[in-house]
């Protein structure tokens, strides 16, 4: 049914190399044609565009969630914040001992558990770094349409 064609191995081993290369012409060529770069149309030399700064959007008792297990969103700015390893600015208003006088909400219990399921006296290290999960809302249209209805 089916004839054998034998090609010396010089041959193929030419037919494969030429395939191969021109296949990563073809990959590296189309690649360069559709990848941008962060900084648009600027020259690597020249000083790159001004970040514009959005105005935080603040909400006096908190934003509504979207879905039953969001964490809750920033209702104000966390600008001048600092998370560091020995100082989270968050926890002067936020703490078990300072959220009643500042009248703002209190870190969750589940904050103070470590993965092994332990209660600990201070926020779990896993959940210590705030901005992680929770993250201040801006006064911009969306990039992209939503037509997401939460709960």
């Amino acid at each position: 049914m089916f004839k054998t064609v034998k090609i010396s191995n010089s041959l193929s081993r030419k037919v494969i190399s030429i395939f191969l290369i021109a296949m990563t012409a073809m990959v590296f060529s189309s690649a360069a044609l559709s990848v941008q770069s962060l900084r648009g149309d600027s020259a690597l030399d020249s000083d790159s565009n001004k970040i514009v700064k959005h105005r935080v959007n603040t909400v006096e008792g908190g934003i509504k969630r979207n879905f039953k297990l969001q964490p809750p969103m920033i209702p104000h700015t966390i600008d001048k914040y600092q998370i560091t390893l020995k100082n989270n600015g968050c926890m002067k208003c936020h703490s078990e001992k300072a959220y009643k006088k500042e009248k703002a909400p209190k870190v969750g219990d589940s904050h103070y558990v470590d993965r092994d399921g332990k209660t600990l006296k201070q926020v779990s290290g896993r959940r210590y770094f705030c901005n992680q999960c929770h993250a201040p809302q801006t006064k911009d249209n969306p990039l992209v349409e939503n037509t997401f209805e939460g709960i």
